[in-house]
């Protein structure tokens, strides 16, 4: 078991990038300082070890992996791309991690059999210009519907008022909002700074 954050940030720096990150999906990759940081917490509140998590719209996996190395009974992480898949699935092999699976799928059509205790998601939310509104949105309702007790959830800091309504209005209740600066990196053709960081907040939520 680790028993350090910066062990478990070192373990997370391990996990390579988006291979062939799709604009249209808006990948960019969790620092590693950041995953770490929210795990740490999430462990420390009692939403890990021993539990049931999913990371939906999981990427390179660095949540579910995150999970698993705190002792997360079982951690699935869920993504439409299997490029992002498959690099989460070596990363899975080489720490030989029996309590974790990835699956491809779009997170509307994914369904949990078992309990979910705990959803990680960091969904496309809206930092591109031309981003594809509301996305985030569904992925709350998605977590919903999985029944799970506890929800983290990334979003732009910009949209905190709206959500904080949001949240109520759906039943769940929320208990911490931590605050972190996101960075951007160049990595599509629009960008035209090597990078930018953003303000986001991930939002803790128990459900109702």
């Amino acid at each position: 078991m680790i028993t350090r954050k910066k062990h478990l940030e070192m373990k997370l720096q391990s996990i390579p990038s988006h291979p062939n990150p799709k604009v249209g999906l808006e990948q960019y990759s969790t620092p590693s300082v950041i995953a770490s940081d929210l795990i740490w917490n999430a462990y420390s509140l009692g939403d890990i070890e021993d539990k049931n998590i999913v990371d939906l719209g999981c990427g390179t996996g660095i949540f579910a992996i995150a999970s698993s190395l705190m002792g997360a009974n079982s951690s699935i992480g869920v993504d439409i791309d299997e490029d992002s898949i498959n690099l989460a699935i070596g990363v899975k092999d080489k720490l030989k991690l029996d309590n974790l699976n990835f699956i491809v799928s779009d997170i509307n059509e994914f369904n949990e059999g078992s309990i979910t205790d705990t959803v990680f998601q960091n969904p496309p939310f809206g930092s591109q210009r031309n981003a594809e509104v509301g996305v985030d949105l569904n992925f709350i309702q998605k977590a919903i519907g999985l029944n799970c007790s506890v929800l983290y959830s990334f979003h732009m800091a910009s949209t905190e008022e709206f959500l904080i309504k949001y949240f109520e209005v759906n039943n769940l209740k929320i208990t911490h909002i931590f605050r972190y600066k996101f960075p951007i990196p160049k990595i599509y053709d629009f960008h035209t700074k090597e990078n930018q960081n953003v303000d986001v907040i991930v939002i803790r939520a128990l459900h109702k």
